[in-house]
């Protein structure tokens, strides 16, 4: 898993490497971007989207900086908390500045945002910088960051997940989710109503239980309330839903796995896959109330996210390469993958599902173009109905979705219709201009700079009515390949020549295959580099692989399979969910038991090296451990293996935590190809157990999955459980654990004793030091236990409930948190930036022969620490200022090489 900081970034940075810590270099003068292009004002002028005085206020907007936005991360209880902090303390200071006469403007709430959980922030850099005020504002949000309390995303990028309907108990599918803001979000919805459904099932099974009760009621009532609006108790109030987020470059994956790792969801399982030719995912083997069972079935989706790689023409805030990049070539060259990974999806959907289509570019042909073209491959809107959203998110400005629209060639030439073109269209297909039957593209979404000072956004939100047959791509639709030169070679030796006159054969060449000249080279825009595709059957002019290609299908035939059209038939009475898609993925013909796997053609590669399974065990794959790639291979990912019930370590885990019976047993694994506990154990939701088990060795590329639950310690004393609970999974389990490894707290006066002292004295009078849980602590047994930090009323009262780990030792006590997180919980409860103190080092040095490993390491019990970018004292570039801590926090443009760490 990713850290969230402190580790090797990279390289001989000024901030990374092994080396010495070298001098910061110095800021070079940096020339800002003319914003102007001819092409790019020439084409969305002509579209007509807007009037003469609504059109300069477009490129107003597009030509001004991005105001900066985050957002409250997590569930509500657990939000709201930390954005009442925000409210009540930091956004009186900033109203009370005034500059230039006039009073600066403070952060806002995003109106259409649930909760008022969304914020923006429009104040300039130079103003941030001057006024102490917002210095207090920014050690909020640097330690917030940190923690994973708040995250930094754009607004238009919100929009997506709020549109999906998405209930608790659902399956969801992030097609393309890297850096995983949105994924964050979808996870989120996932969880929705757990804490209050878990809290209810507990009051049940304990009725002394006493958690969470104030002195006259009022939290159980508030929590009653929450309990009413939740759904999903099948499995004791814990979600039954599933986010399986996918993307198609693995460093991207990880980084994914890095930007949600804060949200410790066992519901999250991410993959590497190519969007377009997404695998299906197997399911256990049921058995039928007719003792028959139901083979082979598979997996379908509550919800889809195509959130697709695009030209990003709606990043231009932000990104300002884009108005020297911008050509009409980046948006027609992306329309093929587009609409394969749309079809991909609605493939994947359930019938009654919803799969939601989004961009960041502007351009009709990435936008409703795609969403046309996919329909109609799919049967039409009597299969695929485009829903109306203009009534959801009231305070959201929109635009409709445009019904027709024209397309710029490459050369800058506009065509209204594919009649104009069709006789010579060159890179144009006839799915990028309007449709012959019209469709209601006026209920797609279009979100423009000018109406709420945001990015460009597209939306399109598809229901699937019935099951569909896929139609193959048409020829009109397929950009035509290049022709190869051993093709064109073989042509010109059949046609008669003479051998003296060799210019004539060259002519003959050329005319058979024109040398190809990529004019847009040098001008296209990073991410229509990355994500420019070859469309099937075609031979490369280079042998020069695509980066993402290499990165993450490099094990793949050096020939892709021919993508069969797909059939959704109906299913089997008792396996509704069943469905069968070509192609396998890869690996998969490995597994004799997919019907797909029955007609296999033979390879066409004479290449007959077998490739591992990514979980295979590690000797037998010939990979380098630590995620390295020998010879182009997949990076090695340790296996997913789960374990007995009844192991001797979990047997251990069960007797001294006093673990209720009530919480799954057979949901716990370890990630190694022994499938031993040798350092962690990792917990899973249910169904996530059951698609690693049932897709074992069958090809599908799993990278993550599981909150690591418990971590192996060094103990001090026999008869002590080595397996403390990890930061990780403590919300998931904390509410299961008997009263016997639980310690209460309830006075802010005695949690800040904890976090300021790092480690206090327990043994001797230690313990008449630490308040209110003196006694308890001094009395339990050394080991892990809770610390249950419970609400109340007055003003050394919490006013939300939460919990943290604790371990005892043989002579103190040490809140496991690292310093950081210690840090950002004073300033949270406390507005305090105090010192932290080590008492230990000192009884240390007067007690001879007491070891040096008499408390766990408390920094090693968080892998992820803040990141590198939103250390104070590594603020890029503007020293401390709040701009660059915003700027290098970005979910968005955070491009950290983050490795599995086990």
């Amino acid at each position: 898993m990713g850290r969230r900081g402190g580790g090797k970034r990279g390289g001989d940075r000024w901030r990374g490497g092994k080396g010495p810590r070298t001098q910061r270099p110095q800021r070079s003068d940096y020339e800002e971007p003319i914003k102007s292009n001819d092409r790019f004002e020439d084409y969305y002028n002509q579209l007509g989207l807007f009037d003469h005085v609504e059109k300069e206020k477009f490129w107003a907007a597009l030509r001004r900086e991005l105001p900066n936005s985050f957002r409250f991360t997590g569930s509500k209880g657990h939000a709201v908390p930390v954005q009442k902090i925000l409210k009540d303390r930091y956004i009186p200071e900033i109203e009370s500045i005034e500059y230039n006469g006039s009073t600066v403007e403070a952060p806002t709430p995003i109106a259409w945002f649930p909760h008022q959980l969304a914020w923006q922030m429009t104040t300039p850099k130079h103003v941030v910088r001057k006024f102490a005020p917002f210095k207090s504002f920014q050690q909020f949000l640097v330690s917030e960051t940190c923690a994973g309390n708040i995250s930094r995303q754009e607004i238009v990028s919100m929009i997506p997940p709020l549109l999906m309907d998405i209930k608790p108990g659902m399956v969801v599918l992030d097609l393309c989710a890297a850096p995983g803001s949105k994924t964050a979000q979808l996870i989120e919805m996932v969880h929705g109503g757990e804490e209050a459904r878990i809290r209810k099932v507990i009051r049940d099974i304990k009725q002394n239980d006493g958690r969470g009760v104030s002195p006259n009621g009022e939290v159980v009532n508030e929590e009653i309330e929450e309990e009413k609006e939740s759904d999903d108790w099948s499995d004791q109030g814990r979600s039954t839903g599933l986010v399986i987020a996918n993307d198609v470059d693995y460093k991207r994956a990880h980084m994914l796995i890095h930007q949600t790792k804060r949200l410790n969801s066992p519901n999250l399982l991410v993959t590497n896959h190519d969007a377009t030719m997404y695998p299906s995912i197997k399911l256990p083997s049921e058995n039928r109330s007719d003792q028959k069972s139901v083979q082979n079935k598979y997996l379908k989706f509550d919800r889809v996210l195509a959130d697709v790689p695009c030209s990003g023409d709606g990043t231009a805030r932000k990104n300002a390469n884009v108005w020297k990049d911008w050509l009409p070539g980046n948006a027609i060259g992306l329309f093929p993958t587009q609409v394969r990974i749309l079809v991909r999806a609605l493939q994947m959907t359930k019938a009654g599902g919803r799969v939601i289509y989004s961009t960041c570019s502007m351009n009709p042909v990435e936008d409703e173009a795609v969403v046309a073209a996919a329909i109609e491959r799919c049967g039409g809107p009597a299969k695929v109905h485009i829903v109306n959203c203009k009534d959801q998110l009231p305070g959201l400005m929109r635009k409709p979705g445009l019904n027709t629209w024209n397309v710029m060639e490459k050369l800058g030439r506009i065509h209204e219709s594919w009649t104009q073109v069709q006789d010579d269209p060159g890179k144009l297909v006839e799915g990028m201009f309007p449709p012959k039957d019209p469709l209601p593209l006026d209920r797609c979404m279009r979100v423009y700079p000018h109406l709420q000072d945001t990015g460009g956004f597209f939306i399109a939100v598809l229901e699937k009515k019935v099951e569909i047959r896929a139609k193959p791509e048409s020829e009109s639709q397929r950009i035509e390949p290049k022709t190869s030169i051993i093709s064109a070679v073989d042509k010109i030796s059949a046609r008669p020549a003479n051998d003296s006159l060799s210019a004539t054969k060259v002519d003959a060449l050329d005319g058979i295959a024109p040398p190809q000249i990529n004019e847009n080279a040098e001008s296209l825009t990073t991410a229509a580099r990355q994500n420019q595709e070859i469309a099937p059957n075609e031979e490369p002019v280079s042998p020069r692989k695509h980066k993402l290609d290499d990165q993450a299908d490099s094990y793949m035939s050096t020939k892709r399979m021919k993508v069969r059209d797909e059939v959704d038939e109906a299913a089997p009475r008792g396996g509704e969910d069943r469905e069968i898609h070509w192609p396998p993925p890869p690996g998969a013909q490995l597994d004799i038991s997919r019907p797909e796997a029955a007609n296999l053609p033979e390879p066409e590669s004479n290449d007959k090296t077998v490739i591992p399974a990514s979980n295979q065990p590690l000797e037998q794959t010939g990979i380098d451990y630590k995620g390295k790639r020998n010879a182009g291979q997949q990076p090695f990912e340790e296996p997913f293996k789960y374990l007995a019930t009844d192991h001797p370590e979990l047997q251990t885990i069960y007797d001294f935590y006093k673990l209720s019976p009530q919480f799954p047993r057979d949901r716990f694994m370890v990630r190694n190809a022994t499938g031993n506990p040798v350092k962690s154990i990792y917990y899973t939701s249910a169904l996530a157990r059951d698609i690693l088990t049932a897709n074992e060795a069958t090809g599908l590329k799993f990278v993550h999955c599981g909150v690591k639950m418990f971590v192996k310690q060094d103990v001090q004393k026999e008869n002590t459980c080595r397996w403390r609970i990890q930061t990780d999974g403590l919300p998931v389990i904390e509410a299961w654990v008997g009263e016997e490894r639980v310690v209460r707290l309830r006075k802010k006066s005695t949690l800040r004793g904890l976090l300021v002292e790092m480690f206090p004295k327990v043994t001797g009078d230690g313990w008449k030091e630490l308040g209110e849980i003196g006694e308890r602590v001094r009395d339990i047994d050394l080991g892990c236990c809770i610390l249950k930090i419970e609400k109340g009323i007055g003003d050394d009262a919490f006013s939300e409930r939460f919990v943290l780990p604790l371990w005892r030792s043989l002579h103190s006590l040490n809140l496991m948190l690292p310093k950081e997180d210690r840090k950002a919980m004073l300033l949270r409860l406390y507005n305090e930036i105090v010192p932290l103190q080590d008492s230990s080092k000192t009884r240390r040095e007067s007690r001879k022969g007491i070891p040096d490993g008499d408390v766990p390491n408390a920094s090693s019990d968080v892998e992820g620490q803040m990141p590198d970018g939103a250390r104070m004292d590594n603020a890029p570039d503007g020293g401390n200022d709040l701009q660059a801590i915003l700027d290098a926090t970005s979910d968005e443009e955070v491009e950290a090489d983050v490795k599995q760490v086990d």
